[in-house]
């Protein structure tokens, strides 16, 4: 049974900075207005301290995380058939496996707990188990099964009684012979023959089966009623009936219980792949977040899986996307970075342009589909285009980012220096903060060649609090160089009133590739400080392209 299709994912680039989340946000409210797709906005990484005062300035819940869109056993069509329970027996299950054209049942508890599976296999190595007479008993089949197996009718006792004790018995030989071979506590499948019914009786058979329909005589009820012995009657005879007593035994005494080969919804289609391919069951359990039974899943299922469908912001480099992204169908691409090594399995929406920030672009598309822009929305796209442009002094600003802005400032109800203010602020305290968190709060990797290295940036307004950004991370980097596998690693610390970076790096190329880029010497602590650099897209980013390449 086809689920509903999952909401497309609007997503920025990890380490997300205030443009990544805000432009996702304010995307996502333009799509679901503007089309059919239903659209969320959701976020790659942790949001750093300046996004999460901007979010909280205008009243708008922080995304959920998602740094993963490999497809999940989530993603795929499976079964959602129910469970049955373990007292069900061989016969109904069989029927229920050739109605749904299965052929693998799970077995669940009330309360929807897997117990166990049974297979067809199963079905067919239980019948074929002829000689166990004592498999009634053995597996504690209630009368009510038997009942619905032979489609019979209960005369004397209780059909919720359960077979504790004895042997199936066919009944259809002389008084005298069931007199030697009937004992007590046994099932005993009879005809109409009164002497018969009588014999096993008197032998304390637990249960008489009468056949062909026949009627049962009120002196048999009676006799059976004051010895204990329940009667049922059967429209089959006694040959049908003997070969469907094995299919009266409860499901739960043939399932396989322990090691049950089973899924959970987040499990990675690519593991449940791997899986199937050694195993030849056909049919596998699922498992919600509960731990609770929710369906089954075949490889037919796996073979029509619906891809997970995402539209990235603010980036378009392989390197700064969600993991899986090459696993997804990528709809659409809103960015205003150079066009990276990122590649799409078919044609998409692309638009980049040459402006300083993801919402201005975002912005223009609200005014292109006649949306009105909420206060709260003009609040975010406002403060992303602030913080990437750094209120205007960024090269990488346009007069296209400016109107936008002061457009976006009076629907917000902002006084543009004020809030900006505000907003840095927020954003470059560190106390209470990790290096590493300081450190992750912009970053990115960029490769040129064979070469991965990474840039982060950090925007400050006082000289006092840059000083204490460098002292802090510092020590840090040699060690964030090896986690997030890169073999360079920079990071600007950008003052913004002076309009200057001071840079501090590590790695076996960063000091050569600074005097490459940028004809500069260090600093007698270590640190390179580039007058007029602000922007690491336009202005670091290039020179240190031109620098790896010559390399």
């Amino acid at each position: 049974m086809p689920k509903t299709a999952h909401k497309v994912v609007v997503i920025g680039h990890r380490n997300p900075d205030t443009d990544s989340i805000c432009s996702a946000i304010a995307y996502a409210e333009l799509k679901n207005k503007t089309s059919s797709l239903v659209c969320e906005a959701r976020r790659a990484g942790r949001m750093n301290q300046e996004t999460e005062f901007v979010l909280k300035r205008f009243g708008v819940a922080p995304p959920r995380m998602c740094t993963d869109v490999n497809p999940k056993i989530r993603d795929v069509d499976y079964r959602e058939m129910p469970g049955i329970p373990g007292s069900t027996s061989l016969r109904k299950a069989w029927e229920i496996m050739r109605d749904q054209q299965i052929d693998t049942l799970p077995i669940t508890s009330a309360d929807n707990e897997l117990e166990g599976i049974i297979t067809v296999k199963d079905i067919a190595t239980a019948n074929m188990d002829v000689f166990d007479t004592g498999v009634l008993a053995t597996s504690r089949t209630t009368y009510k099964n038997i009942l619905e197996t032979l489609g019979g009718t209960m005369v004397v006792g209780n059909e919720n009684a359960v077979c504790t004790t004895g042997h199936i018995r066919i009944g259809t030989a002389t008084p005298e012979m069931l007199e030697n071979n009937v004992e007590k506590g046994d099932i005993v499948i009879l005809t109409n023959r009164y002497e018969s019914q009588l014999c096993a009786i008197e032998k304390e058979a637990s249960l008489l089966i009468i056949c062909n329909g026949a009627k049962v005589g009120r002196t048999i009820q009676r006799i059976a009623e004051e010895t204990g012995v329940a009667i049922m009657t059967a429209p089959c005879d006694t040959y049908a009936a003997g070969k469907l007593m094995s299919q009266c035994a409860p499901i739960s005494y043939y399932m396989t219980r322990d090691d049950i080969m089973k899924f959970t919804l987040v499990t990675p289609v690519a593991d449940v792949t791997r899986v199937m391919a050694k195993v030849r069951h056909r049919y596998f359990p699922i498992l919600d977040e509960d731990g609770k039974y929710c369906g089954m899943v075949s490889r037919r299922n796996i073979i029509a899986l619906r891809k997970r469908r995402i539209i990235l912001v603010d980036h378009n480099e392989a390197t700064q996307a969600v993991e899986g992204f090459d696993q997804a169908e990528i709809l659409e691409i809103i960015d205003h970075h150079r066009i990276g090594s990122l590649e799409t399995s078919g044609p998409v929406y692309f638009r980049n342009q040459p402006v300083g920030c993801t919402a201005t672009i975002i912005t223009q598309m609200y005014d292109e589909n006649g949306v009105e822009i909420r206060p709260q929305i003009a609040g975010l796209l406002l403060a992303a285009i602030l913080s990437d442009t750094l209120v205007f002094r960024s090269p990488t600003c346009t007069p296209v980012d400016v109107s936008a802005a002061h457009r976006l400032a009076k629907i917000a109800g902002v006084e543009i220096d004020a809030f900006a203010s505000e907003m840095f602020e927020a954003g470059e305290k560190l106390d209470g903060k990790t290096p590493e968190e300081v450190f992750l709060q912009d970053f990115k990797v960029f490769m040129c060649g064979d070469v991965r290295f990474g840039v982060a940036q950090g925007s400050y307004m006082t000289r006092k609090n840059l000083k204490a950004a460098q002292q802090l991370l510092a020590p840090y980097l040699p060690e964030a160089c090896g986690k997030q596998n890169v073999e360079d690693l920079y990071m600007l610390l950008t003052d913004v009133p002076k309009e200057e970076s001071v840079v501090i790096c590590t790695g076996r190329h960063a000091g050569e590739m600074l005097r490459s880029g940028f004809e500069k010497e260090p600093e007698e602590d270590g640190s390179w400080v580039l007058p007029g650099v602000i922007s690491r897209k336009k202005q670091f980013i290039p020179a240190l392209m031109s620098a790896y390449q010559e390399l």
